[in-house]
């Protein structure tokens, strides 16, 4: 299947921004199973400064400076990306979950996906003993681990209700995991929470959804802002699997990958410092649809958060005389 996105990111500012330097993570690149068409990323105002690079995990990161006094700042990303139908694999024929995370805990492979990376807590995601108990139920003795991990991802989606707004982009799991509420964001944190804390390696993913689902079949939750989901290390035969605690099924082809990290923080769509004072607001739209049917629909507007998780955190504000305080980035 081949998809046109459209991300379109405004800023707003209460106030004159002189200056800013941004860290942007809003472009896919390609992945096992994904291919990269086309991709485009215009700023307005245009950067003084503009270098791309890839990050640690292979993440496509656009480092720019804005040098020019704004009040607004626009980030659009068009792509066109083609994803693969993966093949499915049955969960009863990975290795069982104590002998992944023995093979885990004995490995001195560093590379940018090993899965050594991902058995730690993280910025984002500490390791909560009452999430682990929880999670410990999917996980009785001699199962396999994508088994396991289906599992805790179906139960997540069966006690948990999506709601967006009861969270933020900096709301712990330990949190939304209490309360049985949140969005794509916290329900991946959770999972992960959950399965490192039993020494099993999982990954953060964000990415995007068919913005409309095939003739016949159900939208996705999160389909309109970018999404999270988690991928789960199942040994060296099998590789990672990607899992959609949201919706409750594998990733696949109405699921495109975006950027891969141990927990949100490492995938922050945005990040940076910049002057003013004031509250500013941030507007999403993304649209992603099927090659050849983008007149389906507008981009849609979603409220001023991304990754359906509450309000992303603006870039870290350096306050002028009578600003407000710095806000988290």
């Amino acid at each position: 299947m081949i998809y046109d996105v459209r991300q379109v990111t405004t800023y707003k500012y209460a106030a004159t921004v002189p200056f800013s330097r941004h860290i942007l993570r809003m472009a896919p690149v390609n992945r096992p199973g994904q291919r990269v068409i086309l991709s485009t990323l215009s700023i307005d105002p245009k950067p003084v400064e503009y270098r791309e690079e890839l990050d640690f995990f292979g993440n496509r990161a656009a480092l720019v400076a804005i040098d020019v006094p704004h009040e607004e700042l626009v980030i659009e990303l068009k792509a066109r990306v083609e994803v693969a139908v993966s093949e499915p694999f049955l969960p009863g024929l990975t290795p069982p979950w104590e002998e992944v995370r023995d093979m885990v805990a004995r490995s001195d492979d560093l590379s940018p996906l090993s899965p050594v990376h991902f058995i730690f807590p993280s910025r984002s995601v500490p390791l909560e003993a009452e999430i682990r108990d929880w999670a410990a139920d999917c996980f009785p003795p001699g199962r396999p681990i994508l088994a396991g991990a289906s599992a805790l991802m179906s139960r997540i989606h069966t006690e948990f209700t999506y709601e967006p707004g009861v969270t933020t982009a900096t709301t712990p799991p330990i949190e939304s995991f209490k309360h049985r509420r949140g969005v794509c964001q916290d329900f991946a944190h959770v999972m992960i929470s959950g399965m490192r804390s039993l020494g099993l390696p999982i990954g953060y993913v964000s990415g995007y959804l068919r913005t409309l689902p095939p003739p016949g079949q159900p939208r996705l939750e999160g389909a309109d802002a970018t999404h999270a989901w988690v991928e789960v290390w199942c040994g060296p035969d099998v590789g990672w699997i990607g899992l959609d605690p949201t919706n409750d099924i594998p990733s696949g082809e109405d699921h495109i990958l975006l950027a891969i990290g141990r927990d949100y923080a490492d995938v922050s769509p945005m990040e940076g410092v910049y002057v003013s004072a004031g509250d500013d607001t941030l507007d999403v739209a993304v649209d992603v649809v099927p090659l050849g049917q983008g007149g389906e629909k507008a981009a849609a507007k979603a409220a001023p958060r991304g990754d359906e998780v509450g309000p992303i955190p603006l870039p870290t504000q350096v306050p002028g005389a009578g600003a407000s305080p710095n806000k988290g980035g």
